[in-house]
């Protein structure tokens, strides 16, 4: 039989099974049942069995009652011993009786697997979403997310293809994009399934400005995952908008502020400012200098003013606002130069930077490293933590080792205002 037997139990299969201290037995029992579904003519042999149990099997199988620690079980002559004595139809009946319904395990995860692979499979998700689900870590994470649950799986799905058939946003705040597609302005927040799942599918997209480099002990490079405030700002969605803005100079955000008069002053660009007036002028074939510290700004804005080239500073390893500016200008068309700290830090940032926006060196390679020790022997320091090799100079590593000393951005300053004083 496939399901539960709902008759009441006969009171001589409870003295024959349905003591407390023979549970375990009958779930040995009902394990066979899950196995092999109760196949008819199929036998058990059961081991290690106590006194109790070897008592009850003796009683059921009408065998005489001895001390024994194995016995082999005839599940057909056992039914029809049940059936002819009026206690149960089957074995598999009688455990149904005192315990519930036997479910077969072997169809159940086959069934369990049907319904995932529909619930994966179908077409109606976002196509990024349907992209990550093809990835070996997806169906993992949305398992732990719904809980194993495949209807909560669907609806998490469903969710999550409800906010991304939004994105790409212009600047929207995460909390109202919740809000709008969710109807809960807190939805989207961090650690929220449905954050989760949509962060998870964007990061594994594509997107070149996923990951960051972090130095290992042996000098190899590992890689992190893109932090949850930059993925959103990847796709549009403003979270934490007025953080970290991006600092530059000197910078025609537009055709109409592309006079010169406007020039010769640091400005900051939120995130929010950059989501919502991305930049608009061309910047083809145009270089951009990129560099670690304010500091680098604020010497170039005393010294040159308006006459300074177009700068940025990432303010170390680029946040979401100052990675959207990089993006922009790449898109742009512009070129970008970078320069940073001699130093393992520096490297790190400097190779995230030009794996991510082709950037190239500038006064970034080992002989000018060299010239800078030569130069500015009162502003170095020593070296430490793990080597960090520089991807567009292997020999700036080695020849950093050889040294042992950091040089400062700031210690390299008239070198780099030697590039960006621009003719009047």
């Amino acid at each position: 039989m496939n399901g539960g037997d709902s008759r009441p139990p006969d009171a001589r299969l409870v003295r024959l099974l349905g003591a407390v201290e023979l549970a375990p037995l009958r779930q040995r029992l009902r394990r066979h049942f899950e196995r092999h579904a109760g196949r008819i003519g199929s036998a058990l042999q059961l081991t290690n069995l106590t006194p109790g149990e070897q008592d009850a099997l003796a009683l059921l199988t009408g065998r005489p009652s001895r001390p024994v620690r194995s016995m082999r079980i005839d599940i057909e002559q056992l039914d029809d011993s049940l059936r002819a004595a009026g206690i149960a139809h089957s074995l598999r009946s009688a455990l149904e009786i005192l315990d519930g319904p036997i479910e077969h395990r072997a169809a159940l995860r086959q069934a369990r697997l049907l319904e995932w692979t529909r619930v994966i499979g179908a077409e109606r998700w976002h196509p990024t979403l349907r992209l990550w689900l093809q990835s070996p870590v997806a169906v993992a994470l949305l398992k732990r997310l719904a809980r194993s649950d495949c209807v909560d799986a669907e609806q998490l799905l469903e969710r999550a293809t409800r906010v991304m058939r939004r994105l790409p946003a212009s600047g929207i705040t995460r909390a109202q994009l919740a809000a709008d597609s969710l109807g809960n302005a807190h939805a989207l927040d961090n650690g929220y399934p449905a954050a989760t799942l949509i962060l998870a599918a964007l990061r594994h997209e594509g997107c070149p400005v996923d990951l960051t480099d972090v130095p290992e002990e042996n000098g190899e490079r590992q890689r992190t995952p893109e932090r949850a405030r930059d993925i959103w700002a990847r796709a549009g969605v403003l979270v934490n908008e007025l953080a970290r803005p991006a600092l530059c100079l000197n910078l025609p955000l537009s055709a109409e502020a592309s006079m010169r008069d406007s020039f010769g002053d640091p400005r900051y660009l939120s995130l929010r400012d950059l989501l919502r007036r991305p930049l608009t002028g061309s910047f083809e074939g145009t270089p951009v200098h990129v560099c670690e510290n304010p500091n680098i700004v604020a010497i170039a804005a005393d010294e040159l003013g308006s006459r300074c080239a177009p700068l940025v500073c990432t303010e170390g390893m680029p946040a979401a606002a100052q990675r959207t500016l990089l993006t922009q200008l790449t898109h742009a068309g512009a070129r970008l130069l970078y320069h940073g700290d001699f130093d393992w830090p520096g490297l790190q940032i400097a190779n995230f930077v030009m794996r991510t926006w082709s950037a190239r060196p500038w006064r970034f390679g080992a002989v000018d490293y060299q010239v800078a020790v030569a130069r500015a022997p009162q502003s170095v320091r020593d070296l430490s933590d793990a080597p960090v090799v520089a991807s567009w100079d292997d020999s700036l590593t080695n020849v950093m080792q050889d040294r042992g000393l950091a040089v400062a951005e700031e210690a390299v300053v008239a070198a780099l205002l030697e590039d960006l004083a621009s003719p009047d």
